[in-house]
This record gives C-alpha cells, structure tokens and sequence, in this order.
C-alpha cells in the first residue's frame, strides 16, 4: 500500500514538473516571439516574466532535486529494513481495510 502512494506521489511530482517546464518554455517562446515590439510597458512585462521564468526553473530543479533525494531515501531504507516495511505496509493496509468494512 505504501508503494502505490509514493507511486502517486511521484507521478504527481513528475506532472508537475512536466507542467513547469511547459510554462517555461511557453514563457521563452513568447519572449521570442515579442522581442521586436515591444514599448516601454511591454519592455518591463518581458522583464518581469524574464524574472519569473527563472524563479521557476529554480523552483524546478529544486523541486526535481528534493524528489529524487527523497525517493533514494525511501529505497535505502526499504532495502535496510525490509521486513519492518513489509510488516508496517501490511499493518497500514489492514488497518485501512478494516476502516473500510467498518459502517
């Protein structure tokens, strides 16, 4: 049971990154795309978005960086104790069964 919620956990993480890096890339792409026209108002938008999309590739790779740290955690401690991660994923799914059939 535990497996499948850090399975959950990662395919939202990995969502959101793959989220991130659309925005970002968006971003680019309309800087780009803008560059040539811009007056004085458009010149301070480009630079406040030129600003944000940093914000958010930091924002990424931290996030990406954390992920993984977490996820080789959780391996190294499973491969330590494996037997106390079979009984405590055990115990949580009986104790969730039971929460389930209880009405």
């Amino acid at each position: 049971m535990e497996s499948r919620t850090e399975n959950e956990v990662q395919d939202s993480t990995e969502k959101l990154l793959q989220d991130l890096r659309e925005v970002v890339e968006d971003g680019e792409e309309l800087l780009r795309a803008g560059a040539d026209e811009l007056s004085e108002k458009g010149t301070a938008a480009r630079a406040r978005l030129s600003a944000a999309l940093e914000t958010a590739k930091d924002t990424g790779r931290k996030l990406q960086e954390r992920t993984v740290a977490g996820a080789r955690a959780t391996d190294r401690a499973i491969r330590e104790h494996p037997y106390q991660s079979l009984g405590i994923a055990f115990g949580v799914g009986l104790l969730i069964g039971v929460l389930i059939n209880r009405k």
